[in-house]
């Protein structure tokens, strides 16, 4: 039965992504494998972003099941910038309400979040940016996260 959820939300999401979207500059996810991420395994996207005038909204996608035993999750975000400055980011992501319901979209026991982390922002440099995100949890492996990911684009703000 999970196969069948999985796939279905897997179908759901290249749907969207086939759909056209003229306002994503980048938009990937990895799967945790195992669905228990490793806090000494960073997830690594690299995007290239040819435009340093244009705003861009950034958010953080976070796929979990419903055996997450957490309502929030914590996260490292290193960002590298073209000429190798490096940035890093604490988050906190709420995936659960205070009374315990799971926040974002949810199919069968899986639920999808995108939380934007900066809004309008403008790139300084054009060129390859590379995106590192660690789980911050005390609990290591992290179980019940099955995929994260990052989506930049342009804002319409």
């Amino acid at each position: 039965m999970q196969g069948f959820i999985r796939l279905s939300v897997a179908l759901l999401w290249l749907t969207a992504f086939i759909a056209c979207d003229r306002s994503a500059v980048f938009d990937e996810y990895q799967e945790i494998p195992g669905n228990a991420w490793q806090a000494d395994k960073p997830l690594v996207f690299t995007a290239q972003i040819p435009d340093t005038i244009t705003g861009h909204n950034v958010y953080i996608n976070l796929r979990n099941a419903s055996h997450y035993p957490f309502s929030n999750i914590f996260l490292f975000l290193n960002t590298r910038f073209p000429d190798g400055q490096i940035d890093r980011d604490t988050l906190e992501i709420m995936l659960a309400s205070p009374e315990g319901q799971w926040l974002g979209d949810g199919l069968g026991d899986i639920w999808d979040n995108r939380v934007l982390f900066k809004r309008n922002v403008s790139f300084p440099q054009k060129g390859e940016y590379r995106f590192e995100i660690s789980q911050g949890m005390r609990l290591d492996p992290l179980p019940g996260i099955m995929d994260a990911g990052i989506r930049i684009e342009y804002a319409t703000e």
